[in-house]
C-alpha cells in the first residue's frame, strides 16, 4: 500500500475509534487508540498530531487524551445545513398547507435566533418570514428549542434571563410555544431538528397573529413536531446511507 494511503486510512480508523469508543466523552489515549487499532503507538501518535494540527482532534492537556475536534463538528454542521436547506422548502410548505400559516427553518447563532427559510401563505394578515433576521433565544419559541439540550453552564452564558423554566419545559415537552412574549399579537410554536448524533441542529416554528391562532397552538405543536421528525430523520438517513 501506498505510504501516503495508509497514512490517510490510519487517521481515518482513528477518527472512527474516536467517535465509536469515547462514550464518556473523556477521550482516549494514544495506548488506548493504538490497541484498539492493532497499530503502533509511535504510528498512531504521530496520526494524532498531524490531525490536531488540522483541527480534526484535540488533545487534553491535563489528561493527554484525544477527542473529536471542533474543525470536524464544523464540517458535519455545514453538510447538515445544506442537506437541510435542500430537504425543508417542501416540508415547510406542507406545513403552510395544513396550518394555513407561516412556518420558517431557524438555527441559532450565538445568542441569537438566525431564519434560513421561511414559507408563508397567500393571507392578507400573517407573519412575514424575514429570512436572514436574528431574533433573541429567550422570547421566541425557536430559541427555547435550539438551546433545549444545553448544559446548564452553556446556558448561564446566553442572557437567557427569566426564560430558564420556559427552556426547561421545552426539553421535556419537545415542543416549544410562545404567546405574545417576542411581540405583541404575535403567537408561535416550534419543535427541535436533529443530526443523525442526536444533536439540536434547527428548529421548524410556525408563527401567526393571536387573534386567529392561539386556541390552534396545541395543534401546531404537534405539526411542527412531525415536521421537525420528518427533517430529523432525512438528517439520520444520509448519515446512515
Amino acid at each position: 500500500m501506498n505510504p501516503g494511503t495508509a497514512a490517510l486510512e490510519r487517521g481515518l480508523r482513528a477518527l472512527d475509534a474516536l467517535a465509536e469508543h469515547d462514550r464518556s466523552g473523556d477521550g482516549l489515549g494514544v495506548v488506548r487508540l493504538a490497541a484498539l487499532l492493532g497499530a503502533d503507538k509511535t504510528q498512531i501518535s504521530r496520526t494524532l498530531a498531524t490531525l490536531e494540527a488540522h483541527g480534526l482532534v484535540e488533545r487534553d492537556a491535563a489528561t493527554l487524551a484525544y477527542r473529536l475536534g471542533y474543525r470536524l463538528f464544523a464540517l458535519a454542521a455545514r453538510v447538515s445545513e445544506r442537506r437541510l436547506l435542500t430537504a425543508a422548502p417542501p416540508v415547510l410548505r406542507a406545513l403552510v398547507a395544513d396550518l394555513g400559516e407561516s412556518a420558517h427553518l431557524s438555527v441559532r447563532q450565538g445568542t441569537q435566533v438566525l431564519t434560513l427559510l421561511s414559507e408563508s401563505p397567500a393571507a392578507s394578515i400573517h407573519a412575514p418570514g424575514r429570512v436572514g433576521s436574528l431574533v433573541p433565544l429567550a422570547t421566541t419559541s425557536a430559541g427555547r428549542v435550539l438551546v433545549a439540550d444545553l448544559a446548564e453552564a452553556e446556558l448561564d452564558g446566553l442572557g437567557l434571563g427569566g426564560a430558564r423554566a420556559a427552556i426547561a419545559r421545552a426539553r421535556l415537552d419537545g415542543v416549544a410555544i410562545v404567546r405574545e412574549e417576542f411581540e405583541p399579537g404575535l403567537v408561535a410554536a416550534a419543535a427541535p431538528v436533529r443530526d443523525g448524533g442526536g444533536r439540536v441542529v434547527a428548529a421548524v416554528n410556525v408563527s401567526a397573529p393571536a387573534f386567529r391562532f392561539a386556541d390552534r397552538l396545541d395543534e401546531a405543536a404537534g405539526a411542527v413536531e412531525r415536521a421537525a421528525g420528518t427533517l430529523s430523520a432525512t438528517l439520520a438517513g444520509a448519515r446512515g446511507a
